[in-house]
């Protein structure tokens, strides 16, 4: 797929400086480096300059809102060879914190910090995604999926010790038992099933009013990327595919799969749910897949932009596929 790319969180080409990442003099020098900048997670929210167009906010390695952040700190990379590094200030409390609103589909809140400007807030990524430029997006991806990682898995699989981060924020190991671990990617199969002139699309129990999505599913253990797309969605929808294609990857920092879109032909168009799996499944033509995009469909709105599912409905109605 010649534009695959360039989707949401792709296409940045990021100098990723992992050639220094076991050397802690270089990693120093780096810290040290007059063009170094911080970027700043709370929670998982990247910190963005508001004002338009809107940005990932790189402050210098002296501000003051980097006295709030915890001691681990990850190099995310280089850009024009000045490095980049992630702080994480999830321990710094707002006040007035509104913690309903927070972790809900689509966090609407922001967080400002008294150190910054009214310029600049913690907003989630979800929301703010399409606003990025792709760079911005892949450093607010990576940083959000790393603090992740270093929060669900700080025990030693192996012992159960409390481990320590090494290797610059990419590698974890473990003091009692030596052993080394490193941040985790879940893969997962969206697909594209088509049968004729429809696509099949499916919603989830707690998925807003008249949102519907492309199925998809985790790979398992053993499996192909095509073996898990005719599983998954014969499981959800009772439909056999036949000939499966890879189109486009992305990356979703939600909290860390890798999203692998493919293209796979339905063999019938009888749907059979498991309501456990999803509330609904259809077939949706191309002209009304374009009223929907349109946001004139009586029941279905579009999909969320930014995420794969959205960039590869709007590749098949533009026949852009190859």
């Amino acid at each position: 797929m010649r534009h695959a790319e360039t989707v949401t969180f792709g296409g940045s080409a990021l100098d990723r400086a992992g050639e220094i990442r076991s050397n802690p003099e270089a990693v120093r020098a780096a810290l040290a480096d007059p063009e170094a900048r911080a970027i700043l997670f709370w929670r998982g929210k990247p910190l963005i300059a508001t004002a338009r167009p809107a940005h990932l906010a790189r402050l210098p390695m002296d501000h003051p809102a980097l006295a709030d952040a915890g001691e681990d700190i990850i190099l995310l990379g280089r850009e024009d060879g000045a490095p980049r590094f992630a702080y994480d200030l999830s321990s710094w409390q707002p006040d007035n914190l509104d913690e309903a609103a927070l972790g809900g589909f689509l966090d609407p809140s922001e967080q400002r910090h008294p150190a910054l400007g009214d310029d600049m807030a913690f907003a989630e990524l979800r929301r703010v995604m399409t606003w990025l430029n792709p760079r911005d997006a892949e450093l607010a991806a990576t940083g959000r999926a790393m603090f992740s990682w270093h929060r669900s898995h700080g025990f030693c699989a192996a012992c159960g010790h409390r481990s320590d981060m090494a290797q610059a924020g990419w590698q974890r190991v473990c003091p009692a038992c030596k052993a080394g671990h490193f941040p985790r990617t879940d893969p997962v199969v969206i697909m594209l099933i088509t049968h004729g002139n429809s696509v099949l699309m499916g919603r989830s129990p707690g998925w807003p009013e008249g949102m519907y999505s492309l199925l998809a599913g985790f790979v398992e253990p053993g499996e192909t990327l095509e073996a898990a797309v005719r599983r998954e969605v014969f499981e959800e929808a009772g439909v056999r595919v036949g000939q499966v294609d890879y189109l486009s990857s992305q990356p979703w920092p939600f909290p860390a799969s890798l999203m692998f879109g493919c293209a796979g032909e339905a063999l019938s168009r009888d749907i059979t749910i498991d309501p456990v799996e999803i509330e609904d499944a259809l077939w949706v033509s191309r002209e009304d897949m374009m009223e929907i995009f349109a946001g004139n469909h009586a029941r279905i709105l579009p999909a969320r932009k930014g995420a794969i599912a959205h960039f590869l409905l709007e590749n098949w109605l533009a026949d852009r596929l190859d």
